[in-house]
Parts: C-alpha cells; sequence; structure tokens
C-alpha cells in the first residue's frame, strides 16, 4: 500500500479514511492510550492563539484538534480543512461541530486566499501527502507573516534498545487492534508501514526551513515515535 505514488495513493488514503472515519477517534485513544489528548493540548498551546485568530486545523479529520483550540482559547475562529468528508461528517456531528467552519481541502491546492491565517495546526498530515514540499509551500502561503504552523505527526522508530518492541507493536498489535476495533486491518497496516518510511524529525525540520519556515523546533514523544514540530512564517 505504501508503494502506491502519486494520485492513486492519494486517493487510496482518501478512501481508507473515510472507511474508517466512526471507529477512527477510539482507535486514537487505544493505539496511544490516551496520550493523544495530551499532544493536542500541546499544539495549541504552540499556536500561541489570541481570541479572534483564525486557525486553519489542516488534515481536521473528526475536528480532535479544532475542537481543543476552541476550548483552549474562546474566540478563536477555527476553520477545518480535509480531503476526507467522511470524517468531517462524523466531527460536525460532535457538540463543538457547528463552531467549526469546515471546508474540503486538498492540503496541496488548498482553497484560500494568501494571507488569511494566524496559525495553521495539522496532525498525522504530513506522512500522507505525496509532495511535502509542495504541501509546506501552500501552508506558507496561506499564513500571514508571523503566522505559526504547528505539526503532529509520527517518526520512524529510533534506533535503541526498544526499536524491536515498538516495531513488533507496528507490525502486528495495531493491524490486530484495527480488526477488532475498527473492522478494517487493512487501514491499520497502511498506518505503521508510512510510519517507519516517514522522515525522522530533523529530515522534516530541515524540510520546513527548506520551505522557509522560521524558528524551526519540535519535541517528540511515546519513545520517540510522535514528534510535534513548530515555525513561524
Amino acid at each position: 500500500m505504501t508503494s502506491l505514488q502519486g494520485k492513486e495513493r492519494a486517493a487510496y488514503v482518501q478512501n481508507m479514511f473515510d472507511r474508517i472515519a466512526f471507529r477512527y477517534n477510539i482507535m486514537n485513544r487505544v493505539m496511544t492510550a490516551g496520550q493523544d489528548m495530551k499532544w493536542r493540548r500541546f499544539m495549541i498551546e504552540k499556536a500561541r492563539l489570541s481570541s479572534g485568530d483564525r486557525l486553519l486545523d489542516l488534515a481536521t479529520g473528526t475536528g480532535d484538534v479544532a475542537f481543543e483550540a476552541l476550548r483552549m482559547v474562546p474566540g478563536v475562529q477555527a476553520f477545518g480543512g480535509d480531503f476526507s468528508l467522511g470524517m468531517m461528517f462524523v466531527g460536525q456531528k460532535e457538540p463543538l461541530g457547528p463552531q467549526v467552519r469546515w471546508n474540503g481541502a486538498d492540503a496541496l491546492n488548498l482553497p484560500f486566499p494568501a494571507e488569511t491565517f494566524d496559525a495553521l495546526t495539522a496532525a498525522y498530515l504530513m506522512r500522507n501527502v505525496i509532495d511535502i514540499p509542495r504541501g509546506f509551500a501552500e501552508q506558507m502561503r496561506v499564513l500571514k507573516p508571523g503566522g505559526r504552523l504547528v505539526i503532529l505527526d509520527t517518526s520512524p522508530p529510533p534506533n535503541n534498545i526498544l526499536r524491536p518492541f515498538i516495531v513488533g507493536y507496528l507490525k502486528y498489535g495495531l493491524p490486530l487492534l484495527g480488526r477488532l476495533i475498527a473492522g478494517n486491518s487493512d487501514a491499520y497496516t497502511y498506518l505503521p508501514e508510512s510510519t517507519q518510511k516517514f522522515k525522522t524529525p530533523d529530515q522534516l525540520a530541515a524540510l520546513m526551513r527548506e520551505a522557509g519556515f522560521r524558528n524551526v523546533q519540535y519535541k517528540t514523544f511515546m519513545f520517540g515515535t510522535m514528534a510535534v514540530h513548530w515555525a513561524e512564517k
């Protein structure tokens, strides 16, 4: 599945997220032992939002990051963008769903004017885009000068004593959980495969700098398998 390229891969990922939409949130809680909620709060802290700011939560899915922004920063204007309409349909039914401005959005061709947003967040997006530099260029375009970018994504397991256990969990544990909880082991085979083939935190930070972002920093979580990067336009 991770061998797919270009539009074929994009179509596969879009269909995959539509299929797992109704079980996506509970799978995230189980896979991360609830830690993903802390990571979302950390993202919003790094976005440095104020009341009235416009936030674009890209790859918003069911809206978890956008909802966290609404809870933590009263008065923020939250926009959610995703190419999986199935995921957003689930999010729209949540209690805070009506407060998010939902948009069908291709991360490589964002449907927003330049310099629209004060901050942009994206959880588990960059691992799935077919052109990372183009994705960062679009994020740069829609951010205002001084705007903040905060992204959360998986990282390849680091080379340490825990690597064999982490790889085993990714290869066997996640597909089993996917089959038992989400009824879809296929999607949760793709996700760990894409994790192991994705950029290291240092490599992703370098791509952000190449795209023109400044003050690029990151912090890893969950034994180095998750990373939050933040930077400024």
